[in-house]
């Protein structure tokens, strides 16, 4: 049997945080369940236990206006029969459900379409070592906690010249975590926990106010930046938005601010989802191994990241995960696949699977970044002339089809490598694969989201203005 015991968990002293972190019941259900759904007649059946505890406060001019707890434990069971499959879950498992619920199972997949691309994932896939990724702050904050944090970033945004009113704090704080069991004998688990500060400022008064923000989210509250400069950041992001104005129509460089330059990363990476390729619905459809991008650019995966956000080292299937960089070179290299998708592709999962209990396996990226480039930002912009850094994009109207880009944007006017006045109600527009050319990031890249990427700049997109 293949399995990942978890050594820092079993010395721990017994309290209601060992408790939560003890997946041992979680384990057995999932182990029990299998059994039960070869004994109903499946050929073949995966369990999936997921166990989730969240907390969070959320504090507006100093008093807090909601503070929530949630908890739980849920599971799913796919089960197969031949060339078709089920899916179940439930969050109620007593006395005999276990049998009932496989029952259950196995009668639908008797009854549903054949596939010929599914199944468990390849054997010698599956992992079989489980490196610390110190992915678990063991430690959960109380609710007193949280509201010292997300107090203290609201009064450190207050206090800000130009802030007028404060538009709420948060902070949260929770552990989730994962079990999964196949019958053809992998048995993982993993705990993840989180810890996040958020703050919205408002500016201005009447019609003339403008709001920002910031957040700061980590595995371990250690990671967090502090609620001061929380507070602080989002103020002062919210004044220097203040006074916008106007643009015409043009074509210019823009440059992206890291807050949203990750969303190229991510119009990359959902065009290479192996779910899409199959489909036909993805622009980058006939791109495996083509030149898209300048030959300086990378673009990683990197799902065994010491403390990544996304970190884990076992997909959905249980197939071993590795680093992958999915534009090396600037040529795109792979496809995100699962075992499924990969089958119908005529390919080999590349340990992508993403599942939830109620659902079968699809393709899913872990900690994206794009590779820092040479320059600094201020390098970057130093020979614009004019130009529009975006801090901000809005609606999604970016077709995965086509490759065709059209966003919303706010940000600030750029004139002779310099920011000067606030700029808002613009679109900046183009084509993905022109925007892809382009690409030239800067060197300030910092691991902070699930998607990272530094400074960007891109050339030739049409700013929509007045």
């Amino acid at each position: 049997m293949i399995s990942s015991p978890n050594a820092s968990l079993s010395s721990s002293p017994k309290s209601p945080t060992s408790d939560l972190l003890d997946q041992t019941a979680l384990s057995a259900l999932a182990q029990r369940l299998v059994e039960a759904a070869k004994r109903a007649g499946a050929d073949a059946a995966d369990a999936v236990a997921v166990r989730g505890v969240s907390q969070g406060v959320e504090v507006r001019d100093g008093k807090v206006e909601e503070s929530e707890r949630s908890e739980g434990d849920d599971v799913g069971l796919r089960v197969f029969v031949g060339k078709r499959q089920a899916v179940v879950s439930t969050s109620d498992i007593r006395g005999d459900n276990v049998a009932q619920l496989a029952e259950r199972a196995v009668a639908m997949a008797k009854v549903a379409p054949d596939d010929e691309f599914v199944g468990l994932a390849d054997q010698a896939l599956l992992a079989r070592q489980f490196p610390d990724l110190d992915l678990l702050d063991p430690k959960v904050p109380s609710i007193d906690e949280l509201e010292r944090r997300a107090q203290e970033a609201e009064a450190a945004a207050l206090v800000v010249k130009g802030v007028s009113k404060s538009s709420g704090a948060s902070a949260s704080a929770g552990i989730g975590g994962m079990v999964l069991v196949t019958s053809t004998g992998f048995h993982g688990s993993y705990l993840r926990s989180s810890h996040s500060i958020s703050m919205t400022a408002i500016a201005g008064e009447g019609t003339g106010m403008e709001r920002d923000y910031d957040f700061t989210s980590a595995l371990h509250a250690s990671d967090l930046t502090s609620p001061n400069s929380v507070g602080r950041l989002a103020a002062e992001r919210a004044v220097a938005r203040l006074n916008p104005r106007k643009v015409a129509t043009c074509k210019v460089p823009i440059v992206f601010d890291p807050r949203v330059s990750g969303s190229l990363v991510g119009h990359v990476v959902g065009a290479a989802n192996g779910a899409s390729i199959a489909r036909k619905t993805s622009f980058l459809k006939d791109s495996l191994g083509k030149q898209l991008f300048d030959a300086s650019i990378r673009i990683v995966d990197d799902p065994l990241r010491v403390r990544g956000l996304r970190s884990q080292s076992f997909d959905a299937e249980g197939v071993a995960v590795k680093k992958l960089a999915i534009i090396d070179g600037g040529v795109l290299t792979s496809w995100l696949l699962d075992s499924a998708t990969a089958r119908e592709l005529g390919l080999k999962t590349t340990g992508h699977a993403h599942r939830g209990v109620s659902s079968s396996p699809s393709p899913g990226a872990y900690n994206l970044h794009l590779e820092a480039g040479k320059m600094s930002p201020a390098e970057l912009m130093s020979d614009i002339k004019e130009g529009f850094y975006v801090t901000d994009l809005i609606g999604s109207g970016v077709n995965g089809v086509t490759g065709d880009y059209s966003r919303g944007a706010a940000g600030f006017w750029i004139e002779n490598g310099q920011l000067t006045y606030a700029v808002s109600e613009v679109t900046i527009a183009g084509h993905l694969f022109d925007i892809f050319k382009s690409m030239t990031p800067a060197s300030d890249l910092e691991f902070k989201y699930g998607v990272n990427a530094p400074t960007v700049r891109i050339e030739g997109l049409t700013l929509a203005g007045r």
